[in-house]
């Protein structure tokens, strides 16, 4: 799937609450069903500044098919379910591909106005961060 195809089904999948609550369950399903990242990847270097909890976003390029994989973890839930869905959009694509991406779903859902500053700086950093990688995976051809 697409960046765009993977947004447009989680603006789906989040249309189908109205109330905030639920949202924010939703999110925090999200996270209870992340991946641990493994405590080899919690590491200084992978901990995204700019977060109030601790996030982790460790990436991997495999250079056969130019993908960067992501993963990451984070010691609070609704972080955790944040991290979930920004890996779910970015993870498996090229770093051409990331670094073109507009992320329209982080407001088509109304991350942006349902976030505390802090959460919604978290995210834009963890973004930031992935970006980052992908310019540095991008620069190594």
């Amino acid at each position: 799937m697409t960046i765009n195809e993977i947004q447009d089904q989680i603006i789906d999948d989040f249309s189908a609450f109205d109330d905030w609550m639920d949202k924010y369950q939703m999110l925090i399903e999200l996270g209870n069903n992340l991946e641990p990242l493994a405590d080899q990847y919690k590491t200084p270097q992978n901990l995204i500044e700019g977060c109030q909890s601790r996030v982790w976003i460790q990436a991997d390029h495999d250079k056969e098919t130019g993908l960067i994989h992501f993963t990451g973890d984070s010691d609070a839930v609704i972080v955790k379910g944040l991290v979930s869905l920004i890996i779910s959009v970015l993870s498996d694509h090229t770093p051409d591909e990331i670094l073109s991406s507009d992320l329209y779903f982080i407001e088509e859902i109304g991350l942006k106005e349902h976030l505390s500053p802090t959460r919604s700086n978290g995210l834009l950093s963890m973004v930031k961060q992935m970006r980052i990688y992908a310019l540095a995976f991008k620069a190594a051809k």
